[in-house]
């Protein structure tokens, strides 16, 4: 596994981070990590790698966009000095183009999240260990529906700045398309974005395959 031992992994985003994580940060045990791919990760890691020491830590804020990390980067992770950072950010910023209710001023356009995400990896980057960038998605095998489309461009933003930056990516879109075939969206999430159990460990595994971890 590419993530050394005795790390500090911080890991942000918006819910499907979150996961009623703890506060003000998720780190140690009893469920202070949430109950989502966060937690499976640091569970599978912990066990399998008892000596590693990796310390897991959480910070993701549901609803949150680009835009909200921009303005909490500094507390919730240059403070919190991490060897390794993790972000997965964006399936709120391409949501609020598709809610009715949501004025326009709150939508997040390609632009400006490949801006303010370049923005804060090219920042950040220098002073980690590692960085994974994890795309976001939407759980719908039609790749012509309209949030599929657009989810597909902002992910494709997060696969630039992954190579540009010698970032480990994890395509969570790819590996959601991979169990799609003999899975409808509604066994993964009832709304094809917040998921369940069976949808967290699709999440999980494609992060730790990323990092190298084998049993």
């Amino acid at each position: 596994m590419v993530i050394q031992p005795n790390s500090k992994v911080v890991m942000i985003g918006d819910s499907i981070t979150d996961c009623g994580r703890a506060r003000p940060v998720g780190q140690g045990p009893s469920g202070a990590l949430g109950n989502g791919y966060v937690s499976l990760v640091d569970g599978l890691i912990n066990a399998t790698y008892p000596g590693g020491r990796l310390r897991i830590i959480n910070t993701g804020i549901s609803g949150n966009t680009v835009r909200d990390l921009k303005a909490r980067w500094q507390n919730d992770v240059l403070d919190l000095e991490p060897d390794w950072l993790s972000i997965m950010i964006g399936i709120n910023d391409v949501w609020r183009h598709f809610d009715s209710w949501t004025p326009s001023k709150r939508q997040v356009s390609l632009d400006e999240y490949t801006n303010t995400l370049e923005a804060l990896v090219r920042t950040t980057r220098p002073s980690l260990q590692g960085l994974v960038l994890m795309t976001p998605y939407f759980i719908e095998p039609d790749r012509a529906e309209a949030m599929r489309v657009m989810m597909d461009r902002y992910g494709d933003a997060v696969r630039a700045l992954a190579r540009q930056y010698g970032s480990i990516l994890v395509d969570t879109q790819a590996a959601f398309d991979e169990v799609l075939p003999e899975l409808p969206p509604t066994a993964l999430a009832e709304d094809r974005v917040h998921p369940n159990l069976t949808g967290h460990v699709v999440l999980a595994r494609a992060f730790l395959k990323a990092v190298g971890y084998r049993w």
